[in-house]
């Protein structure tokens, strides 16, 4: 594997001893290394053993100038974002130890395949936050449902993607 496709996968490395909240921080780190998501103020963490989006509310992420709203194509980010990220660790929750290497293979190959966004409020509020669950998880692929929360912890837009590896 290349050098810069292990650094996208968080350098997993085989290990009977793999913790996953060691890979899981890894997976966040590996994202966070992003310029895009450095751009964005994007960032990926570990909130009660699973990975969590969050971004805080910036001038450069408006859409709508008149009423100060998140973009919604910053929206559809963090949510595809958040689904791929998290597919990436359920494939590893579920690798037996002998298989990592290979899953780190599908991992590195993970691609959004089709997303649907449903824009449920307009984006207000100081910061958002997002979280994904797994609605399908095969061979090739998976499909998952993510959620976009605000401050005050009301939903602003909600997707399901399907993800190929």
């Amino acid at each position: 594997m290349k050098e810069t496709e292990k650094s996208w996968t968080g350098n997993i490395e085989a290990d009977e001893n793999l913790d996953i909240n060691v890979v899981l921080d890894q997976l966040c780190q590996a994202f966070n290394g992003s310029p895009f998501y450095k751009f964005c103020g994007m960032t990926m963490r570990v909130v009660d053993g699973e990975i969590e989006a969050h971004v805080e509310m910036q001038k450069d992420l408006i859409g709508n100038v008149a009423f100060q709203i998140l973009h919604g194509g910053v929206a559809a980010t963090i949510l595809d974002s958040i689904g791929g990220i998290t597919a990436m660790g359920e494939l590893y929750k579920k690798a037996p130890a002998d298989e990592i290497t290979e899953t780190g293979k599908k991992v590195s190959r993970l691609a959004t395949v089709d997303m649907r966004v449903d824009y449920l409020a307009p984006g207000r509020g100081q910061y958002f936050t997002a979280r994904a669950e797994t609605l399908r998880l095969g061979r090739k692929g998976c499909t998952m449902r993510m959620t976009l929360i605000n401050d005050e912890n009301k939903p602003i837009a909600t997707a399901i993607a399907s993800y190929a590896y």
